[in-house]
């Protein structure tokens, strides 16, 4: 079989593949950011004793972690329009709709994954910690913020590691509504040149690369700040 990557030195061809990239990165990003904050945020409200709020962050939950997730982007994409009012339908297709819609859909999906590995970690957390944040004066909030908190982030370093390379790679996913990332421009430029194992091979050595880095990263920070403080 012969390989020919010569493909990679026409202009339309790398600008395709550096809008793929950027487009790619700029998903994992923004949907990684946003999922995060959202997910300290369900935590926090899971701290609620109310049932009707635990009732509906348990079904947000197991709605993100059993639905696919292409399904859940196409529902943001063809269902959640039809459901606005008519100048916000509007005013969100004259943008970028498919982008908005896939970090959308990408952001509460990671979240519901994030808030368990979150909660995970509380759990871990002995109660005496908790005991002794409230007996020098720190209140609830405050214990949360200066002692739980901080280490229940630790402990979840691993599986929050792991689930930042799951949403990475699910990026690829919002291909199915026309999001202009890499797999999509990597599709595109195979309809192109007709060198299907070259293109792909390309969006594969990146996908890798970038993956590798997330763990490399993901494993530094678990050594450099380990659950238990010292010093």
């Amino acid at each position: 079989m012969h390989f020919d990557f010569s493909f990679l030195t026409s202009h339309d061809v790398l600008a395709a593949l550096g809008l793929g990239v950027a487009t790619t990165l700029r998903l994992f990003a923004g949907a990684w950011v946003c999922g995060f904050v959202l997910a300290v945020v369900l935590v926090g409200l899971g701290t609620i004793p109310l049932r009707p709020v635990r009732t509906v962050l348990r079904l947000f939950i197991e709605y993100h972690r059993n639905v696919p997730t292409v399904v859940q982007i196409m529902v943001w994409y063809f269902g959640m329009p039809e459901i606005l009012p008519e100048g916000l339908r509007l005013w969100i297709n004259h943008g970028n709709s498919e982008f908005t819609f896939a970090l959308v859909a990408l952001s509460l999906n990671s979240s519901a994954y994030m808030a368990e590995d979150i909660r995970s970690g509380f759990r871990a957390i002995p109660a005496t910690q908790l005991e002794a944040a409230r007996s020098v004066g720190l209140g609830a909030f405050g214990a949360l913020r200066y002692v739980t908190l901080p280490q229940a982030l630790r402990i979840g370093v691993p599986p929050l590691v792991n689930r930042s390379l799951i949403l990475f790679k699910d990026t690829s996913l919002a291909m199915a509504i026309g999001v202009t990332e890499l797999t999509n421009q990597a599709r595109a430029i195979e309809n192109l040149t007709f060198r299907a194992f070259e293109a792909f091979a390309v969006a594969t050595a990146f996908y890798l690369i970038v993956s590798l880095f997330l763990m490399t990263f993901g494993n530094w920070f678990g050594r450099r700040y380990p659950p238990t403080f010292k010093g």
